[in-house]
């Protein structure tokens, strides 16, 4: 493998500086398979909302197809203006209350991902970065009318307790930011990851509920105060505009009903599920020795009854 550290330049003496250092990470990469724009829009309303610099930035004609992504560009009258490049850069920003915090954001490379990845490991070792925190959007068959679930994962447990009652295995097709997960966490560095579970019928959509779900998260997970009014303010916006769409269309109505009624059923066992859990955790469930005498007092009834088929068959 080619030398990663040649795939970006760093703004002098940014490595070294120990104002950066040991600080969280968010990762927020931007592709056409990011659900809702959920990541993308992360990534574009802390830059807006919030004081930042960039320290690193990554080299995008090496990175980029241009040809399956291209770059837009206005056409006004007689000329073209204003194309818009990919950029992918790693910034050191603040947030509302002056607490610094690591950016990495912009568009997901198309190529080179290993040099890619293992370029972002080597600058999160020099930072050594206290955590990496990765958001995301997943296409899921949920109701936009229901609280949108997050899907948790990463190393660190302790961020991600209480948040996914439903923990599935699955294959599926790789990011930039999954493949960061996995590398951070064997180069030792904490990973914690929110995957917002996006409507199928708005994944193709900017939704701003899922960038402020996301946000939401991450200012718990490392008490961050972030930049949540504009997002509010969009995902009211949005909402009220897909129930007008969704009320002159019987059959979306009709498709969101039924998703509704999923939705309720599976809620209603993760939360059975995780009850169980809790109570387990606090001590409330039978220990061995009482589901011992519940056991036996099982089979002595059925012995008073005459025992159950399967011993009546054996001792004919």
């Amino acid at each position: 493998m080619l030398d990663p550290e040649s795939l970006y330049l760093v703004q002098s003496g940014a490595l070294d500086n120990e104002r950066l250092h040991h600080l969280p990470l968010v990762i927020s990469l931007h592709h056409p398979q990011d659900a809702g724009g959920t990541a993308g829009l992360l990534g574009d309303v802390l830059l807006k909302e919030l004081q930042h610099a960039s320290i690193v930035e990554f080299d995008a004609d090496r990175l980029h197809d241009y040809r399956a992504r291209r770059p837009r560009i206005k056409y006004v009258q007689d000329h073209f203006e204003d194309p818009v490049m990919p950029q992918l850069k790693l910034y050191a920003v603040e947030d509302r209350l002056e607490k610094p915090f690591l950016l990495l954001t912009g568009t997901e490379p198309d190529l080179q991902w290993q040099r890619f990845v293992q370029g972002v490991v080597g600058i999160a070792e020099q930072l050594e970065v206290s955590v990496a925190l990765i958001v995301s959007g997943f296409p899921m068959p949920v109701p936009h009318t229901r609280a949108l679930p997050v899907t948790a994962h990463g190393s660190r447990k302790d961020l991600l307790r209480g948040i996914s009652g439903w923990k599935p295995v699955a294959e599926m097709s790789g990011s930039a930011s999954s493949l960061l997960e996995v590398a951070l966490t064997d180069a030792g560095i904490g990973t914690a990851g929110f995957g917002v579970n996006v409507p199928q019928y708005l994944a193709e959509a900017e939704l701003p509920q899922a960038a402020l779900l996301a946000m939401e998260h991450l200012s718990m997970a490392v008490k961050l105060s972030l930049p949540t009014d504009q997002l509010i303010d969009a995902a009211d916006a949005a909402l009220t505009q897909i129930n007008e769409q969704v009320e002159a269309n019987p059959e979306v109505g009709a498709m969101i009903n039924r998703l509704e009624e999923s939705y309720d059923f599976n809620m209603k066992n993760v939360e059975s599920s995780m009850l169980t859990l809790a109570e387990r955790e606090e001590g409330k469930l039978p220990d061995r020795d009482e589901l011992g005498a519940v056991i036996e007092d099982y089979l002595a009834r059925m012995d008073d009854e005459g025992g159950s088929a399967t011993s009546r068959e054996l001792d004919s």
